[in-house]
């Protein structure tokens, strides 16, 4: 028997250094390279922290939004779903749902802070804490000007405009959803609703 630290994962499998991940010691640049058959990963304050898979209810009105707007919304605006956002050298995030400004290069899997227009989170049991404080201060930071966060069981959708660097409730509905930012919006909750 030896002293050798073991290896947790399988020979084989992708998994963080854990030295690096106790020194926090992870970067943008680290999570641009990773590998093909790494999990899907968040950076937080440099630690990389894997992604849960989202629930069927989760999904499916994070699907109907992009569907929504893929019908609804302008030209100049692109709608994609679990995409990296790098809102900081130390912090990514992956919004359920998000629009850019075109054109996206369909090569990328992160989008810098500049490009992204409205960020979107579903809120589930697993994320609350995340997706109603952390995320939307990170996005805040960043100077993404749109958030939404969408609510569960009932679904209520709740938009916010940044101003003066935080977020400001612009609306909110269980029914229609108006808003006139980051384009006219007339959303009928039913039409994300699983």
């Amino acid at each position: 028997m030896t002293a050798q630290p073991i290896d947790p994962a399988p020979a084989g499998m992708w998994h963080p250094d854990p030295v690096r991940q106790r020194l926090a010691d992870y970067t943008i640049e680290d999570v641009l390279t990773l590998p093909d058959d790494a999990p899907r990963v968040e950076l937080r304050d440099g630690v990389l922290v894997v992604v849960p898979s989202p629930t069927f209810g989760h999904q499916n009105i994070g699907n109907r939004l992009w569907a929504w707007f893929s019908q609804h919304g302008p030209e100049h605006l692109v709608v994609g779903t679990a995409l990296g956002v790098a809102v900081s050298h130390r912090n990514t995030f992956e919004p359920d749902v998000v629009l850019l400004k075109a054109p996206v290069s369909g090569e990328h899997h992160y989008f810098d802070a500049e490009q992204v227009v409205l960020a979107v989170e579903v809120v589930s049991p697993g994320t609350r804490r995340r997706d109603r404080i952390e995320k939307p201060a990170g996005y805040a930071d960043a100077g993404i000007p749109h958030y939404w966060r969408i609510e569960q069981d009932p679904v209520h959708v709740y938009a916010y405009d940044l101003v003066d660097g935080r977020y400001e409730l612009a609306a909110d509905s269980a029914e229609e959803l108006i808003v006139s930012k980051p384009f006219d919006i007339r959303l009928r909750v039913r039409d994300i609703a699983p």
